[in-house]
């Protein structure tokens, strides 16, 4: 059975690029980054040349990057690592639960947390962000881009709105990075989380890029690692792997690799909506339309339907989509994301979320144009609602 893999907002496949990198680093790289002998200077030297690709994608000096075991450690250093009972702390609705269960934990340190709304579209209003702070307002934390729809936040004007009032901004950018061009100084954060496996570097290792002066208190203690501020032991063949994805995105992007996913995901929501409303039946729109999204990300709903029911449907004839965030599978209530929207419970459980990697091809779009259509048919058919709702054809 030919399978094709359209989830890549919740894990992206290793490069054979990245696995080649990474590869010697099992074996006869072996030694402890911070030993000072042969063995270990070598490893040193790998993980330095990995920090300078991380820099150079996110547009920052090498040692202003930290690494860590992925986007939730980042996202936890961040939050943690800045605040303090009597703090007050700036979020919105639609984050990851890496953020949102954190924030939601800051309450027993004596810590409150304001969560700011979103539009229809899934946007922040700069002006509710300006209203929200307070004069102990320490860190905002809202993210670049949403892991369910691809939304992106303003996040510059975020960043303006945090430097004139002298609090500090993190974004968690796990689903923008390698996909649209970042530049933190542009961005004005002081704080920035990514994580590896969403942009084809392996599972168990990211970064955050914490602004020079800002001083983190830290998760983890131990040794004086990543300059005491991540104590433990380098996984160095993860963090080969990440400069190595990060390389490559940085020469992706460079050769425009963003717009030809794009078109790639035009193509593919564009078909996919044009066939289900021929039906006759209204009921099929994106999640998120008409605002700007990173390039491999669409989220539509398909009313009449349950979308697990499709996801397993789909499953069963090779191609490989979600309803929404990986962390969540089998959660029962809808998405946070999609009601915060304003989106009807029962729409967002008939919600399905594509997202493009780097190995997906024209040839995977069309299986997907082919598939989706004729399986939400047959689900529609089985429901009440539906054929009460289609039109009866009239005989001449």
């Amino acid at each position: 059975m030919r399978r094709v893999y359209l989830d890549n907002n919740a894990t992206t496949p290793v490069l054979p690029e990245v696995l080649d990198a990474m590869r010697p680093y099992y074996a006869e790289h072996f030694g402890n980054a911070s030993s000072i002998h042969h063995h270990g200077q070598e490893t040193r030297a790998a993980v330095e040349r990995a920090r300078e690709s991380v820099a150079t994608l996110l547009g920052c000096r090498s040692a202003e990057i930290v690494f860590t075991s992925g986007g939730t450690e980042a996202d936890n250093l961040a939050i943690f690592g800045l605040t303090q009972s009597g703090d007050h702390v700036i979020t919105s609705t639609v984050e990851h639960h890496a953020v949102l269960n954190s924030c939601k934990h800051l309450a027993g340190k004596g810590i409150e947390v304001t969560y700011l709304p979103v539009d229809g579209r899934g946007v922040v209003d700069p002006d509710d962000l300006r209203r929200a702070l307070r004069p102990n307002t320490k860190l905002i934390t809202i993210m670049y881009a949403n892991n369910e729809t691809g939304v992106i936040q303003p996040v510059e004007e975020f960043g303006k709105i945090c430097a004139e009032a002298d609090v500090y901004f993190h974004t968690d950018a796990v689903q923008a990075a390698s996909k649209i061009p970042i530049r933190v100084r542009d961005i004005g954060c002081d704080l920035l989380s990514i994580s590896g496996h969403k942009f084809h570097a392996p599972q168990g290792v990211g970064a955050l890029y914490v602004r020079k002066g800002t001083r983190l208190e830290p998760l983890l203690y131990g040794g004086s690692h990543e300059r005491s501020r991540r104590a433990g032991t380098e996984n160095v063949p993860g963090i080969v792997g990440l400069g190595k994805a990060a390389e490559l995105a940085t020469k992706g992007l460079a050769k425009g690799e963003d717009r030809n996913t794009a078109a790639l995901r035009d193509r593919l929501e564009t078909a996919i909506l044009g066939i289900v409303e021929s039906a006759g039946v209204n009921g099929a729109d994106l999640n998120g339309k008409s605002v700007p999204r990173v390039p491999n990300t669409t989220n539509i709903y398909f009313d009449f339907i349950e979308g697990e029911a499709l996801i397993i449907a789909l499953d069963l004839k090779g191609l490989a989509l979600s309803t929404g965030a990986a962390c969540s599978s089998g959660a029962i209530e809808p998405s946070h994301v999609l009601t915060a929207m304003g989106l009807r419970p029962d729409r967002a459980r008939a919600s399905i979320r594509f997202s493009l990697g780097k190995q997906n091809t024209a040839e995977d779009v069309d299986f997907a144009i082919q598939l989706v259509p004729a399986s939400v048919e047959r689900l529609r058919e089985l429901s009440p609602l539906y054929n009460k709702n289609k039109p009866v054809a009239v005989s001449s």
